[in-house]
Parts: C-alpha cells; structure tokens; sequence
C-alpha cells in the first residue's frame, strides 16, 4: 500500500494522480519557477474563512458529489525536486469517471515524452512507449482507499475528505476566474504521511473538481498542478480507459 500511495503522489492522481515525476498545485502561474515549496505554503489568501465556512463548503461538496459522473481537462504539472532544487514540467490531459464499479482514472501526458497511466478494476498501470513497457500495480484489498485518493479532488464528497484528512480553510481565491477554497488537508493515517505530508486545494465547490493542487511530499518536493478546460459530467469514451500499446510491450509486475 505504502508502494502504491508514493506511486500516486508521484502521478498525481488525486488525487490523483500522482512513476513519471511530475504535477502540483500553488499560487502561481503555470510554468512558473518556484524557489522552494515553504514559499508556496505562506501563499496569502484573498480573505479569511472561519469553522462555519468549512461545514457549509464541505455540505456543498456533499451535495454535488451525489450528481458527479465524470470530469476530463487539460493539465500542467510542475514536479519540484528539492535535493537538486530543480522543476519538471508536463503536460497533458486528465479523465475520472465513476461507476459501478468504483472509479477509474486515465491520465495522458503528451510532453515533454508521452506517457499513458490508468487506474482501472483495480490495478494502476504505467505505459512507457518509449520503452514499449507497462507497469502494473494492484491495489488488493486496498482498493477502496486508493479510489478515493485518487478522487481527491474530482468528486470527492466533502464526508469522504473529513474522513481521511485533517482540513483547514484558508480563505478563498479567484483563480481563472472562478471562486475556489483554498483547503489545506493533512492525511490522518500514518502510512499514509510517509508518502504525503499534506495537501492544498483550490476547490470549486459548485462543479466539485479543484482547479489547483499542490501535493509535498515529506521530502520537501512537491507537485503544483493547474487544470484547465475542465468538463465536469460530459460523455468520456470508453477507448480513453485502455493502454495504447503494441504487440511487443512488455508487461512488468513489481513485487
């Protein structure tokens, strides 16, 4: 589990996402360097929030998460690794979807090399075409935590964030023009902090999906994600949720 939640983290999947390092939210543009990730936390809000504030956004997300389908946009993620104090920008597309089933989740990311990752019946997948390789990763018994992991973000209900994370409201903020709370999330389970150390949300509570997130990591790196073109409960074809590979690749199942 541990193996799988760092994989997460690194993708980004909020959750999701989260093998390719990249992603990350904070407040500033897209592509922007950052000097080092306590900058971004000390990030001022436009105003402050106080404990009625949350209850009433965390009954709003409640209430679109029960109406909440699907969600596909357009992202950058912006990977900072503290040791070399370097970035690594991506770019790419993003589609959740929930179901029967649970949730499945498909990341597409174009540049600077193509890369596909899903989360599919249970088992996260990493397509290198550049090496013709997948990894596969199962979930296994914790396959329900995992989901909603990656749901963070996208769908998530505000019940399903009180439940797995310590949350404060900071305040609110207008990015690209929407309204969003800005929501710091500390993970309550230990297995959990040893992958994350927290979480910031720029959360539109009206669609439930955040527009940006920032994941650190204990190390001091972080990811800065910035969604765009988001869509919220439109049709998503079922050919985004399966691997493009080739008769030759080859499948990887690490222990």
């Amino acid at each position: 589990m541990k193996k799988l939640l760092s994989i997460l983290v690194v993708l980004a999947l909020p959750s999701a996402l989260l093998l390719a390092r990249s992603a990350g939210p904070a407040s500033a543009a897209p592509g922007a360097k950052h000097s080092s990730h306590s900058a971004q936390e000390s990030a001022p809000a436009q105003s402050t929030a106080g404990p009625q504030d949350l209850k009433g956004l965390l009954a709003e997300m409640d209430k679109a998460a029960t109406t909440f389908k699907a969600a596909q946009a357009d992202f950058e993620w912006d990977q900072y690794q503290r040791v070399v104090d370097e970035h690594d920008v991506q770019k790419g597309q993003i589609y959740f979807r929930k179901n029967k089933g649970g949730v499945d989740a498909a990341v597409k990311i174009v540049s600077p090399e193509p890369k596909q990752v899903l989360f599919k019946d249970g088992k996260l997948s990493l397509y290198q075409p550049k090496i013709d390789q997948v990894t596969e990763y199962k979930a296994g018994q914790n396959r329900a935590e995992v989901e909603s992991f990656m749901s963070l973000g996208f769908g998530a209900s505000g019940a399903d964030l009180a439940k797995n994370f310590e949350i404060k409201l900071l305040g609110w903020e207008t990015v690209d023009g929407v309204k969003t709370a800005k929501l710091d999330l500390t993970p309550k389970q230990e297995k959990v902090k040893s992958s994350l150390s927290h979480v910031l949300l720029w959360m539109d509570p009206k669609r439930n999906v955040s527009i940006k997130q920032q994941f650190f990591e204990p190390s001091g790196d972080y990811r800065l994600t910035h969604y765009t073109n988001i869509n919220v409960n439109g049709r998503i074809s079922d050919d985004v949720f399966r691997l493009k590979t080739t008769s030759r690749t080859k499948i990887v199942q690490p222990q």
